[in-house]
């Protein structure tokens, strides 16, 4: 491949696809029937965090008042320890969502069967109220790479997702949420956008979507598009969680603009601003503040999922003025 330069209500359980009749022409999918099973525990249109290690004692000692904890998949895999005793405590207590890293949904490989029926094990153990993954790939005859490589999009590798997406839902039992992906360079072979590639996943697997705003902002510094016009045009129907997190402003080799999805810092205030822009299109849905590199400490962790959920109120109760006017 050659590189060119880029220069409401809480929705339904992940695991019981609901088309809504107000949407059902862009809801259309292939004949097939995403498997469904009850779930414990629905994840509410709140602010939620990602569940450290450091935080495992705070959390059980002063039960904070948190919409929800999410964790990585591969991290419990593993069958006991303390990493699963900790998370039963704290299952018992919250709304769990389940975060994927491994899967490589991208590769032009069959997926891991081993890690699938791993990934089943988990989400029957813990039963959570959304399951999401990337559309990314991260493995190669080589092995694995410690990072989430993009696609192209073009129609093979769009047959391609599609076919692991089934896998990965008939394997689970239950719906899968596919995130965009943070993007610093374009295929030039690209047949699809980026907007229509997913759309178009989703369409014919019935996924839905996690979309990740800090991922947005940094594909449009790096790509030099605009963001807001990619909020405006992403298919939002299908849209049931969003991530937010902090980048690193960095430089290229000709001194233009470059950030870095990294995940190590607080979320930037125009990614808020975009966040927000979000909200106002598609309503409040479960919004996960990613902080996976220089953990900070909890108190820092939760005051920005609140200011998700205030962000969050905020817009809701706008809208409740407007339509008193109207």
């Amino acid at each position: 491949m050659i590189f060119a330069d880029g220069g409401r209500a809480i929705p339904a359980p992940a695991a019981t696809f609901i088309p809504r009749p107000d949407l059902a022409g862009d809801l259309i999918m292939t004949l097939r029937s995403i498997p469904t099973k009850p779930l414990a525990q629905a994840i509410p249109a709140r602010g939620g965090v990602g569940l450290k290690a450091e935080h495992y004692k705070t959390i059980l000692e002063t039960a904070p008042n948190i919409g929800f904890f999410e964790v990585h998949a591969e991290n419990y895999m593993g069958d006991g320890g303390p990493p699963h005793r900790y998370l039963t405590k704290i299952r018992s207590r919250y709304p769990l969502s389940l975060h994927g890293v491994g899967l490589s949904i991208g590769a032009d490989r069959p997926l891991d069967r081993d890690h699938l029926s791993r990934l089943r094990n988990l989400i029957n153990r813990y039963q959570p109220g959304l399951f999401s993954e990337h559309l990314a790939w991260s493995t190669h005859d080589a092995g694995f790479f410690n990072d989430l490589l993009p696609v192209p999009y073009t129609a093979e590798t769009l047959a391609r997702v599609v076919e692991h997406i089934d896998q990965v839902q008939d394997t689970i039992g239950c719906q899968m949420l596919l995130e965009n992906p943070t993007t610093y360079l374009a295929f030039s072979d690209s047949t699809y956008s980026e907007i229509d590639f997913i759309a178009e996943v989703a369409r014919r697997t019935g996924c839905g979507l996690l979309l990740d705003i800090n991922n947005v902002y940094v594909a449009s510094v790096n790509q030099q598009w605009n963001s807001e016009r990619y909020i405006d045009d992403y298919p939002l129907a299908h849209v049931q969680e969003i991530h937010l997190a902090g980048y690193a402003p960095e430089a290229d080799e000709k001194g233009r603009p470059l950030l870095i999805d990294t995940h190590d810092r607080p979320v930037d205030e125009i990614v808020w601003r975009l966040f927000e822009h979000a909200i106002e299109r598609l309503g409040p849905v479960p919004t996960l503040i990613e902080w996976d590199a220089k953990v900070p400490a909890w108190s820092e962790l939760v005051a920005e999922a609140g200011r998700a959920e205030a962000i969050m109120f905020a817009v809701g109760r706008k809208d409740q003025r407007y339509a008193a006017i109207g």
